[in-house]
């Protein structure tokens, strides 16, 4: 992505948040005649505590995505997440040189991908607990329930893949350059939707990141 240094993140922690928070991801690869295909989903992430454990996401398509296809045969592709984004007026500024933009948070990792056997039902059931246990852990219950043969069937029409993160960008545009603007856009967004109230928060929390580093 295009990536000025001041709003780029380096920091583990704040990748694996803004994976977390914001798990509908863009997994995109390219076809057979060598154009991008993209495929909305769900991802779970693990790993990514020290660098000898590197990030690896989960997750699964519908067996008649041909994505699955794609990946087995040329397995290096790109995931994005989008965190919160929002318009940022030029009001926001003491003075009126200054044109509308916008702000947001995103992250995008290269990543190498490695399809679960079809015949490996208990890998893809595992998967399968680790995204109900993100999204809805109430409904394990009712999973567990399911009579074999349907929950069989079920998983026969998934493919399940791990993504290994090979190197990832993370981008925090929240305006940080223009200080002079941080207390206006600040309250603007705060009292804003709920998309602009995410981006009040990261903006807060960015703040205090680099109060404690001027500590350190």
């Amino acid at each position: 992505m295009y990536l000025p240094p001041q709003f780029e993140s380096r920091d583990p922690a704040v990748a694996a948040r803004l994976m977390r928070e914001n798990p509908f991801a863009s997994l995109i690869s390219t076809d057979d005649e060598g154009l991008p295909f993209v495929t909305r989903l769900p991802l779970h992430l693990t790993g990514g505590v020290s660098a000898a454990e590197p990030f690896t996401l989960l997750g699964h398509v519908a067996r008649p995505n041909p994505q699955w296809r794609h990946l087995q045969a040329r397995p290096r592709a790109v995931v994005s997440f989008l965190g919160p984004h929002a318009y940022l007026s030029p009001r926001v500024y003491p003075d009126l040189a200054r044109v509308p933009s916008w702000n947001y948070v995103a992250l995008d990792a290269t990543v190498s991908a490695s399809l679960l056997p079809h015949e490996d039902a208990a890998d893809k059931d595992a998967l399968l607990k680790q995204l109900i246990a993100d999204h809805e852990p109430a409904y394990a219950a009712q999973w567990r329930a399911l009579d074999p043969t349907l929950a069989h069937q079920l998983l026969q029409g998934i493919v399940a893949f791990e993504l290994r993160v090979e190197h990832w960008q993370c981008k925090l545009k929240l305006n940080q350059h223009r200080p002079e603007s941080h207390q206006a856009l600040h309250t603007l967004y705060a009292t804003g939707d709920a998309q602009e109230q995410a981006l009040a928060q990261w903006m807060a929390d960015a703040a205090l990141r680099g109060l404690r580093h001027t500590q350190d």
